[in-house]
């Protein structure tokens, strides 16, 4: 095993949150291993999907609502103390890229897709929003790749992406005809938005970042 290198890893500044470091080493003390956060992740963002899906189905849709926004946001933890045990733990697994990066994609996809499915949505935009997700995914590794550094800028990268989601959700769960009013369709429309300005950022800034190597 080697010693894992921090800086591979998406800068967050809620890793310094004193919550945070006693999370991380209460998991880390009882052997949680960062591949295996990074699989109960994945499952938590295809959990929150089937709930946003289940809201075109159901009558009580508030409960689903707030079960999708609490599974994204468990989705995220898990994203933040993966790379936190790991450092804590002072070892990477030879795998670990394929599991910090893969569950993430699958995560995207089942959240999004579902999303596109849920109430007063569009399962188009659905599609349409995790292709973007994945494709800025794959511009940060690519740009990795060709010699630059990993670009995780914005506006409308992981994090951004996923608090969207989640306070649509929280929105549908609390106003009334929010799903009527179509709102997590528009939600859906603004990350689309947002992705594309993103890649134009990514591009620039690691194409400005080769030229100038």
């Amino acid at each position: 095993m080697d010693s894992y290198q921090i800086g591979d890893r998406r800068p967050l500044a809620s890793r310094s949150w004193k919550i945070s470091e006693r999370i991380a080493r209460w998991l880390a003390r009882r052997g949680a291993t960062p591949n295996a956060i990074s699989i109960a992740g994945m499952f938590c963002g295809i959990a929150a999907g089937i709930m946003f899906f289940e809201t075109s189905r159901v009558s009580h849709l508030w409960i689903f609502w707030l079960g999708g926004a609490v599974l994204v946001q468990l989705r995220l933890l898990a994203n933040l103390y993966d790379g936190m045990v790991a450092v804590l733990r002072q070892v990477a697994s030879p795998v670990g890229e394929l599991f910090n990066e893969i569950p993430d994609r699958v995560s995207d996809a089942g959240t999004l897709i579902g999303f596109g499915y849920a109430a007063g949505s569009d399962p188009l935009l659905g599609f349409v929003a995790t292709i973007f997700a994945i494709f800025l995914a794959y511009l940060r590794a690519q740009g990795k790749v060709a010699g630059a550094h990993q670009e995780f800028c914005g506006p409308m990268a992981k994090q951004q992406r996923m608090a969207t989601v989640t306070l649509t959700a929280i929105a549908c769960a609390i106003i009334p005809n929010a799903t009527e009013w179509q709102v997590p369709m528009f939600a859906l429309w603004l990350i689309i938005a947002g992705c594309i300005i993103t890649v134009v950022r990514r591009l620039q800034r690691i194409s400005a970042t080769l030229r100038h190597r």
